[in-house]
C-alpha cells in the first residue's frame, strides 16, 4: 500500500458518517474568533503591515502615490542593478515607464533556468495582512503565474493601500477560493539544524515591498 493510499484511507474513514448528499454550507463552522485584533484607522493598518513585514526582512519603501511610484520602482531596480525585469501580464503600463533594465514580458513557454537568468520581478498583489506581514498573490492581472515570483532572486511587490486589510479574516473574504494562492512573508527563508537562517532557498532572497498611499 502506497503513502497516497494510506493518506486517502484515513480521510475515508473519518467521513465515513458524512451523508453523501451533505454541503459544506449544511455543517456551518463555529468561527466566533475575534475577526480584528485592534482598532486602527488605515494609516496605522498601513504602518502595523510595514512593522511586520520589515519584521519578516522584507525591505519596505513608502510611495506617497501612483504618479511617484513609475520612478521609485526604476530607482529600485537601479540600485540593484538590474539589467532585466520580469513583468507578468496586466501589469499596468505605467509602473515601468521609467525602467532602463530590459523589460521581459512573462511567457508561459519560459524554462525555470529561462526565469532564473532574469535579475528581477515586479509584480501586484490581491492582498496584504497587516496583522501577519503576510501578501498574497493570487495569479491575477499583474501578479502573474507562480514560478515567476519564486525563481528569480529579487521581488518588488506592489501593494496599493485599497489592498491593504487588518486580519487573515478579512483578507480570505478578498480571496477566490479556486485560484492558485502564494502567501508571502518575507524573502524566501529556512534554518539548517543548526537553527542558521538561509535565504534564498525556495524563493527570492530579497523582497521589496512598496506602499502605495
Amino acid at each position: 500500500m502506497s503513502s497516497r493510499d494510506r493518506v486517502l484511507g484515513r480521510l475515508r474513514r473519518a467521513l465515513a458518517d458524512v451523508p453523501g448528499t451533505e454541503r459544506p454550507e449544511d455543517a456551518p463552522v463555529l468561527r466566533d474568533y475575534l475577526r480584528v485584533h485592534g482598532d486602527r484607522t488605515p494609516e496605522q493598518t498601513a504602518d502595523l503591515l510595514a512593522e511586520n513585514l520589515a519584521d519578516y526582512r522584507a525591505i519596505v519603501h513608502r510611495c506617497p502615490d501612483a504618479e511617484a511610484l513609475p520612478a521609485l520602482i526604476a530607482s529600485l531596480l537601479t540600485q540593484r542593478g538590474a539589467e532585466s525585469v520580469l513583468v507578468p501580464d496586466g501589469l499596468p503600463d505605467g509602473w515601468t515607464t521609467e525602467v532602463t533594465a530590459r523589460i521581459v514580458p512573462d511567457d508561459p513557454a519560459s524554462s525555470a533556468r529561462e526565469l532564473d537568468a532574469v535579475d528581477s520581478v515586479v509584480t501586484g498583489c490581491a492582498v496584504a495582512v497587516a496583522e501577519t506581514g503576510t501578501i498574497v498573490l493570487d495569479a491575477g492581472p499583474g501578479q502573474g503565474r507562480r514560478r515567476i515570483t519564486l525563481v528569480p532572486d529579487h521581488h518588488i511587490c506592489v501593494v496599493p493601500a485599497d489592498r491593504i486589510v487588518d486580519s487573515v479574516a478579512q483578507g480570505l473574504e478578498r480571496l477566490d477560493p479556486v485560484r492558485p494562492q502564494t502567501w508571502i512573508s518575507g524573502p524566501s527563508a529556512t534554518s539548517d539544524i543548526e537553527l542558521d537562517r538561509v535565504e534564498g532557498v525556495h524563493g527570492p532572497r530579497t523582497l521589496e515591498v512598496i506602499l502605495v498611499g
